[in-house]
């Protein structure tokens, strides 16, 4: 029987909130969550009792941190990034937050390929990191219209990216960014992290958590043991946080764990996790100690071949997130100080994505792949070669008046690839601030009666510095091997080199 219950807020005098109680609610961690009659927000109660300095924190977290998130520039892009509680309810001595139902696109349509067990149910990431949900030989694997393409996961990981760099701005960390606390849609490259109730306010509010299994920062393992006060133990905070997002990452885009290899570090198992995630914890791609490599026969084969580092290495992802994870994994793995930050993570997944090109081969599982400089580049995944000419341009910009420097930044070009303003203009940073006009394409590269071509759009300055001639708006430049084109004249317009790859 159907029963609707009211609660009122604990912050907004008179306001109050409805909610059903059939008596078997959604049962999470630490709280049973029911829905509105309209099924707008649900209403998360805590089983257990909060204490002062808990129900402070979730007031600030609805107040003060909502506000200094999304009433300010770019507000309205993060309350896609967040699932943010809006408001603290209190009925008898239980404690409950009011949180905006999740987006229809965050929820199963078909779930496993071979049967319906699953629709229905939250799009948690940790479905989309992990090879055998995508195995085809793997009885429960995901249907492939619910997989996307490997370019989906580099913008969902952009998204993700932007919300720890906003939360870190705002003095915030999560404690506990894991794949179970971020729903993601590939199909519609999203992301939103959710349960942030947690949240760390260094020297006001300590973490409750010390993290998720495969998520948390070797320095918290090797020290819980230590007593809570310990001034020794290391708890979640900011530097944790980017441990986190950089497992994320790499497991998102390889569907393998970077710390998970074939080394053994104590005969008793408990322990052994302790220290192949803690004290001991080793890259599995360590360019100079290969004793964490994965063992192959001891892999199942819902694994493969993406636990085959000799196949599908991290090379894979190209040049930029290579320097990261190296930075990440092995420099920063036991000095968290030097963990790259998440603006840093934010802008080699999109310096990334403009050396992507789409494969060939329409059965590629993958569909796209990142351009390895390579004199013959291939697809990684099926094998399938480019076929004709690839024109790769380097991008520069002018440091005085005579001298243009190289941006270590390229784009790669394919058929109908658009050109954007941030290509054209370094001052035009590709961020959640973009305005709508400049998301417009200013161009797009076609391959045209049998050559590659410029199509200019919007560009009122574009120019072939090659053979002086100024390029028109609705106009077009062949795009051949050594060519400089000047993008723009404005300040913070950039000139780009061709190259012919795969000649």
């Amino acid at each position: 029987m159907t029963n609707v219950k009211s609660v009122s807020s604990i912050i907004h005098s008179g306001k109050s909130y409805q909610y059903i109680d059939n008596g078997e609610p959604m049962r999470g961690g630490m709280k049973d969550v029911y829905f509105a009659p309209d099924r707008s927000y649900v209403i998360a109660f805590y089983r257990d009792k909060q204490d002062f300095n808990s129900k402070e924190r979730l007031t600030k977290l609805v107040t003060q941190y909502y506000d200094s998130f999304f009433n300010r520039e770019g507000g309205e892009y993060y309350k896609t990034v967040y699932s943010w509680p809006t408001d603290v309810v209190q009925v008898g001595s239980q404690i409950g937050l009011i949180v905006p139902t999740y987006r229809k696109n965050f929820f199963f349509a078909k779930g496993y390929a071979t049967s319906d067990g699953i629709k229905g149910k939250e799009k948690q990431g940790l479905w989309f990191a992990s090879a055998k949900f995508r195995n085809k030989q793997f009885a429960l694997r995901l249907d492939e219209s619910e997989l996307g393409n490997w370019l989906s996961y580099f913008q969902i990981a952009v998204k993700i990216a932007r919300g720890v760099k906003r939360l870190h701005a705002a003095g915030l960390a999560h404690s506990d960014l894991s794949y179970k606390n971020v729903l993601i849609d590939p199909v519609n490259r999203d992301a939103t992290i959710i349960d942030i109730d947690g949240l760390v306010v260094p020297g006001l509010y300590p973490p409750d958590v010390i993290g998720t299994a495969d998520f948390i920062a070797p320095e918290v393992l090797s020290t819980k043991h230590l007593e809570l006060r310990d001034p020794s133990r290391k708890h979640a905070n900011r530097l944790t946080d980017l441990h986190a997002l950089a497992v994320m990452i790499y497991m998102y885009l390889l569907y393998r764990h970077p710390l998970k290899g074939g080394k053994i570090n104590s005969l008793d198992t408990e322990e052994d996790d302790l220290l192949s995630m803690g004290e001991k914890a080793l890259f599995i791609e360590h360019p100079t100690d290969a004793s964490n490599r994965p063992k192959l026969d001891q892999q199942p084969k819902s694994a493969l071949p993406w636990a085959d580092i000799s196949k599908l290495p991290y090379t894979i992802t190209g040049p930029y997130l290579k320097a990261l994870f190296d930075q990440a994994f092995i420099v920063g793995l036991h000095n968290p100080q030097q963990r790259p930050n998440a603006d840093m993570w934010e802008q080699a997944l999109l310096k990334t994505t403009d050396l992507m090109q789409p494969c060939a081969n329409p059965a590629c599982d993958q569909k796209w792949f990142v351009f390895d400089n390579s004199t013959s580049p291939k697809c990684p995944f099926c094998g399938t070669p480019i076929k004709g000419t690839l024109p790769v341009l380097d991008l520069y910009y002018q440091f005085k008046l005579t001298v243009w420097k190289p941006e270590n930044h390229r784009l790669m070009v394919y058929h109908n690839q658009y050109l954007f303003q941030w290509h054209v203009n370094r001052n035009i940073v590709r961020n959640e601030r973009l305005t709508a006009e400049q998301k417009v394409p200013v161009g797009y590269f076609t391959w045209f009666n049998n050559k590659w071509v410029l199509v200019n759009q919007k560009l009122s300055s574009l120019k072939d510095l090659t053979e002086d001639k100024v390029i028109p708006v609705g106009s077009m430049v062949e795009i051949t091997d050594g060519k400089k084109l000047l993008l723009s004249n404005e300040d913070g317009g950039r000139v780009v080199v061709i190259t012919m790859a795969n000649k």
